[in-house]
Parts: C-alpha cells; structure tokens; sequence
C-alpha cells in the first residue's frame, strides 16, 4: 500500500518549466503582434490622406487668365515653387551634404543620429537635440509647428513615413527645397536666389549656392544682409562639406570662398512680388465688402479669380518705374478700370512696396486740380445751359458769388489769358477763368450732384474753387469718373472679384452681372469725349506726349503745387495716373511732368495687341462747321471753320455775318447717318482724321 502511495506521488510529480522557453514564445508573441502592429500602421499610413499642407492652405490670388501672382498669408510669404530641374546642381548637392549626406540611402529616418540624440535627450531629461532627415524637417515645415514636444515628435515620424511612401525621393528633395525658409519673407530656394541675386536659382554658381544652403540653419543669423561674417563663415564650413563628400576638390572650396558675391539690395524688390497693393486690395474687398473671415482667407485655400489683366499690370508697373526711377522719394498711382463692363485691370499703388505699402490710389487727401473739370464741363452740356460753342473771356477776373457776399479771383498758370475762347480751347489750354465762369453758370451743386453719379464719394465743397479741383478726390474715383463718360454716360460699379472658391472648388461668391445705369445722355457724353481729344493736340495740355499715343484718346491733365494728374480714357481704358510727395512736398517742373509720360506709356503698351478704336458716336449729335471767332454756323465767306459737335437741338442757328453775307456752309449728314455709317470701319476712320 505503501509502495502504491510513493508510486503515484512519482506519477503526479510536475516537471520543471524552462523559464528560457518561456520567454522566447513571450518574445516571439510580442514580435509577432509587433509586426502585426507596424503592418496594420504602415497600411494605414499607406492609405491615409497627409494633411493639407500650411502653404497650401493659402488662398491664391489668380488673374483674368487663370495665373496665380499671390497667396494669403499672415507672414507676407515670398513664395515661388520651381522644378528640381530649374534648381543649380550645386545648390542640390551642398544642401545635401549640409543637412542629409544619406538622403538617398535611408528611409525617412537616420537611425544613428537619433539614437546619438535620443540619449543626449535622455541625459538632459528634456528634448534639446534632433537629428532631422530632409523628410523629418519637410514633415516639420509642411504640417507641423516648430516646438520641441514628444506629441509632436510622433506626429513627424508619421508624416515623414507617409512622405517617404507616397514620393519619391527627387519629390522629397523638390518640396523641401521650395519649402524651406531663407529668411527675409523668402520661401523656397527660387525666391531665395532672386531676393539675394536677383537670378533664378537655376542660374546659382557654386559660391552663391554654398552660402544660401548655410542660411536656413538659422536664416537671421547667417543672413548675408544682417550678418556678413556670419554668413561667410557658414559658406566656408559648407563647402568643407562638400569637400568631405568629395563633391568638389579643397581648391574649388577655396576659389569659391573667395570669388565676389554680388547682391541684390535689400531695399530693392523683388522679381517675385506681383501687384502687391492689387493684393493688398483684394484683402479689403474680401473681408471688408465681401464678409469673408480673414482666418479663411488666410488658411482656407481659396481660390480668388480677379479682372486683373498680366498684361496691363505689367504695362502700368513698367511705366510707373520708367519715369520715377531717378526720383527718390517721389510717390505714383495708376489704377485702369475697363469702362465697359467695371473690370479693375491694372493697378499700382506706390513706388516701391518695400519701401511703403501705403496704396495712393485710394488716397483721398490730394487735390486733383484741373484734372476735375470734366465733371463739371458734362454737367454743363447735359444742362443745355452751354454748347461746345460757348464763349467766355479769359481774363484776370475778380468773381462775385453767395449773392454777392464772396468773392473769388482765380488765376491761369503763367499768368496767361487767351481772351475769348470757346469750351474746346478752355478744355485744351486748361484755362481757370472758362471753368470758373461755367461753375456760377450751371451752380456747384449740380456740378457735386453729377460727381456723385459718376462715382465720387469724397466730399466736395459748393464753392467756385471745385472747378479746378480743390477738393480732395482719389484716384480710384477719378478713374471711375472717366469711364463713365468713355461708356457713354453709363455708370458701372467697378469689380475686381469676379468668383472665390474653396480648396475643393465649390462656388463660395459669384459676381453679379454689371449694372449699367444711364446717368446721363449719351450725346452729352460723346460731345465732352470729342472736346477732351483736344487735350493732346497741338495746344493741348497733353500734346508733349501726343506722338506716344497711337490711338484715339481723350483725357484731362491736372497740376496743383503738390500733385500731377493725368487721367484719360480709350473705349477700353479708362486710367488715372497721380504723381507727388507724400509729405506735402512741392513738385517741381520735371516731377510736375511725369504723370502725361506715365499714362501715353502705359495706354499704348497695355493696348498693343489691341487695334484702335474710334470712340462710337451715339444718337442725338450732330456736327455743324461754326466760325472760331463768332462761334456761330459758318458761311462761305468765313475764312476759318471748324467742324463741331453738339448735344443735338443745341447746335447755333445764327450764321456768322461777322465775314460777308455769303452763302452759309453746307452742313455734314446727321448724326443718324453718321452712325448708321459707322458700321464701317474706313468711314470711321476718316471721320476721326478729318474731324
């Protein structure tokens, strides 16, 4: 019995375990589940979306031809991408042995750096030092902040890995190399290259690539326009580097380090940086008019298709910087405004951006001089109260006004005075005591009230002195003005948004269709049009420039002792051009000058693809040949006649009897018929040479 007991005792005796087995089947189960783990991640991660990258989430300014010239951002970013192939070899190659000598060898991740700098991390119990890949740091850039947190850390180790996996490693290389912050606004080697350069990156030599791969180390410190030494000292240690790689020879490092750079000036701007104050603009419109979050529109990837032509704002900035080139500190706005259907075409609001981001075009503290008349002079034609043909003496003249209680003695410039003169040559010669006489003749608030019509919304003063243009009226406003008469007395609100989209192309605004409003005959319009072609003829205030302007045109200089105006019109065009100091400075006679070059500049250059047009006549002129001196219907027996226009029914009927009782002239077909001709475009043509 006993026997039995000890037998089964042995029976039921366990064996011992093997802790090593044990182990290896818990390492194994781990590194299965592991592997499971990093599969379903690295699936994930193959199939997940990246994030919406920071600079694409910029919203993009596009023009009237689809281009993008500007994004939105909050740091005023100097952006501009480029193909890996328009990029210098030797800018790709010291990058490459600066920041990621491996690049091409690993995937996303340099093990041996970040173990190098995870126990530096752990010794410090904090996360002082990195070991950033190009990846890593395009992860960085493209979807994260800057701060040093584990959280984050994660975060870049995903994004690096879904780069690496979605692109290739020339794709990897181009992105961060279009990315990467140079300093001064520039992102992106493309900007950087033409910010210090002025060159495309593409053109870089080795000298000027090893110092701009030193900058984004520390893109203040190291910047050759804040710290010079800095800056060497970095391109030396560079080209060490490429040494080191055996990219270049010690010899070619040293002739490097020692050829002269030369750069660009800080102040100067930048080729990249396209219609800055038309942006500047449309910034306004969005958010002041349009109601859009500026945070949208910082980080909202909207798409903003605008009026402005390529071809027009390169045309305007051309001829502001030809004639204010030499002139520090002198100021200049253009602003086109097509008078057909209200598109802003052109627009520049300074001399240089850089220097001062104020946009004078909205400036509404200048005065525009005699460049205001022709608001006046229309409202006098629509009133019927005069003709082209009215007569007034240009003479030192003392004005009695306010039912006698005020009175006002304007001046001609030079002190010159015609005598009697007609409303053409009161237009032409811009003569003050014409204008003034037409004031008190058809009152200033008429004359406020056409103003508001066309499009002015500054305050005007009910006094003799609006009639040369004391009060103060932008350009914008003047511009609008114009194109009201150009567009034969029809008002159009001008539009520089025509459509926004989100990133995925959904319609978020539409413009409206343009309203026409008929604010005054169009008869009127056209005869104000015919008397402002006088301007750049012989006698004209605008003839000096007559010979660069190819093309029917109209128009109206304007000079104060601060301010010079042209502002003008074709049937396309309608352009205000301003000239002065922002502080008040007196204009000489060479700055007084400048406005007239401006506008037969950029009219011709913006229109060169465009054949010339005649400005159509409408219904309701007519045009009769009157005696110069008399102002009354020509006879035979008038030695001198001139065709003129009229607002049909105001035309004279007295013949001159001033030269004989001869036959009177025969009169030109009507109006009717003149029109109906115009169809073609021979008769057009003629009419406007003999006219």
């Amino acid at each position: 019995m006993q026997k039995l007991v000890r037998s089964d005792r042995h029976q039921h005796k366990r064996k011992p375990r093997r802790p090593w087995l044990l182990l290896f089947k818990l390492t194994l189960g781990v590194g299965l589940l592991g592997l499971c783990a990093a599969g379903i991640l690295l699936l994930y991660l193959w199939q997940a979306e990246l994030p919406l990258a920071d600079s694409d989430r910029n919203s993009q300014l596009i023009n009237s031809k689809g281009e993008t010239i500007a994004v939105f951002s909050d740091g005023g970013k100097n952006r501009e991408s480029v193909e890996l192939a328009n990029i210098s070899p030797w800018l790709v190659k010291a990058t490459l042995a600066t920041e990621d000598r491996q690049f091409y060898n690993h995937f996303g991740f340099d093990m041996k750096g970040m173990a190098r700098a995870a126990l530096v991390n752990l010794k410090e119990m904090g996360t002082v030092q990195g070991a950033s890949t190009l990846t890593q740091q395009l992860a960085r850039n493209l979807y994260l902040s800057h701060e040093r947190t584990w959280s984050r850390k994660i975060k870049e180790a995903m994004y690096t890995a879904q780069l690496e996996m979605k692109y290739s490693k020339d794709d990897i290389l181009r992105m961060y190399l279009n990315e990467i912050y140079y300093g001064h606004g520039a992102y992106g080697i493309e900007a950087a290259a033409q910010m210090y350069f002025g060159k495309p990156a593409k053109d870089l030599s080795l000298a000027e690539s090893a110092l701009l791969a030193g900058v984004p180390k520390g893109p203040t410190y190291y910047s050759p326009f804040n710290h010079m030494k800095n800056a060497k000292d970095r391109q030396r240690t560079v080209l060490s580097a490429m040494v080191t790689t055996g990219e270049i020879t010690q010899q070619e490092a040293d002739q490097a380090y020692e050829a002269m750079l030369k750069f660009q000036s800080p102040k100067q701007q930048s080729p990249t940086d396209k219609a800055p104050y038309f942006r500047d603009y449309i910034r306004n419109v969005i958010v002041g008019e349009l109601g859009f979050d500026e945070t949208l529109l910082e980080h909202g990837g909207l798409n903003i298709y605008t009026t402005l032509d390529p071809d027009a704002q390169q045309a305007a900035e051309a001829a502001v910087a030809s004639e204010l080139g030499n002139a520090p500190e002198l100021e200049a706005a253009l602003i086109s405004i097509d008078p057909r259907n209200g598109y802003v075409k052109a627009m520049v609001g300074g001399a240089n951006y850089k220097e001062s981001q104020y946009n004078h075009v909205f400036a509404s503290t200048r005065q525009p001089g005699s460049s205001f008349k022709p608001i006046m002079y229309l409202t006098a034609l629509s009133s019927r109260k005069m003709t082209s043909a009215s007569r007034f003496s240009s003479q030192p003249t003392l004005f009695h006004y306010d039912d006698n209680r005020k009175t006002y003695s304007p001046k001609n410039f030079g002190d010159k005075y015609l005598g009697d003169i007609d409303m053409r040559q009161a237009i032409a010669a811009s003569d003050n005591i014409y204008a003034v006489n037409t004031i008190l003749t058809v009152g200033a608030e008429q004359v406020i009230e056409m103003g508001r019509k066309m499009g002015i919304t500054s305050s005007l003063q009910a006094v003799p002195s609006l009639a040369l243009g004391t009060s103060p009226v932008s350009p914008f406003e003047m511009a609008t003005a114009f194109a009201v008469i150009s567009n034969q007395g029809r008002s159009i609100k001008p539009v520089a948004v025509l459509k926004i989209t989100d990133a995925s192309g959904r319609v978020l605004y539409e413009a409206k269709p343009a309203k026409n409003e008929q604010v005054v005959e169009p008869s009127a319009a056209y005869v104000l049009t015919h008397l402002m072609e006088s301007v750049f003829e012989t006698g004209g205030t605008g003839n000096r420039v007559s010979n660069e302007i190819k093309r029917p045109v109209a128009g109206k200089t304007g000079t104060t002792s601060t301010d010079a105006w042209l502002v003008g019109f074709t049937p396309e065009l309608s352009t205000a051009v301003w000239v002065g100091y922002d502080k008040g400075k007196t204009l000489g006679t060479t700055e007084s000058r400048k406005a007239a070059p401006i506008f037969a500049k950029y009219t011709e250059k913006a229109l060169e693809k465009v054949p010339p047009k005649i400005f159509p006549i409408p219904d309701g002129v007519v045009s009769v040949y009157i005696d110069p001196e008399t102002g009354l219907l020509a006879t035979k027996d008038c030695p001198d006649k001139k065709l003129e226009v009229f607002v049909q029914g105001t035309e004279p009927t007295e013949f001159c009897s001033a030269h004989g009782e001869g036959e009177p002239e025969p009169l030109p077909p009507p109006a009717e018929k003149e029109k109906k001709e115009s169809h073609s475009w021979w008769n057009d043509l003629k009419r406007w040479w003999m006219d």
